[in-house]
């Protein structure tokens, strides 16, 4: 089984995986030039430079969490120098395996923050708390799954909250105080 120095150097840089996306290239691009974070954040954020921290990200392009958070966690690792490699999910169940959410979920993405010895010091995602308290709100006003609608309105629903996603600055907000607060436990 690697160990995630090896998984880190297997992975994509971020410029490997911006050229190599092909779906919601232009909405993560957005997102990241959107979004910028408060000087308290960037002055907390500084103080990490000097532990060298980096991160494993599970992701795939066509993911709508992946496209809110990705970007997010790009803002957070210029100001805390972290170093990013980018792990196709569907390409590597071994290490998504490792990391389920709840246990059975390859939910995505993940972000797997090591030292410099490849020890993990933080794992998180695939949403922040808050976030997944909308969602799961979202879904439950769903019709019943037997219901003829059913694909129709949950389709609605996710294309509502990627709309949101991309222009609600308060969400981008809330997401990096969260990947911040894993980096700070």
């Amino acid at each position: 089984m690697m160990g995630l120095n090896e998984w880190f150097q297997k992975g994509l840089t971020r410029d490997q995986y911006i050229n190599s996306m092909t779906k919601n290239k232009d909405e993560m691009l957005s997102i990241y030039e959107g979004f910028t974070l408060t000087d308290e954040d960037k002055n907390r954020l500084e103080s990490l430079r000097a532990k060298e921290l980096r991160a494993i990200v599970l992701t795939e392009d066509w993911c709508g969490d992946a496209l809110l958070n990705n970007p997010i966690l790009l803002r957070v690792a210029d100001a805390a120098g972290i170093d990013i490699r980018f792990v196709l999910r569907d390409q590597n169940l071994e290490l998504m395996d490792q990391y389920l959410t709840n246990g059975t979920s390859r939910a995505i993405p993940i972000f797997i923050f090591i030292d410099q010895e490849g020890n993990e010091v933080g794992v998180w995602g695939p949403r922040a708390p808050e976030m997944q308290a909308l969602v799961e709100e979202r879904r439950a006003a769903l019709p019943d799954k037997d219901a003829a609608d059913f694909q129709e309105k949950q389709m609605e629903m996710y294309k509502h909250l990627v709309a949101s996603y991309q222009k609600d600055g308060s969400i981008w907000k809330t997401v990096a105080d969260s990947i911040i607060g894993t980096l700070f436990i």
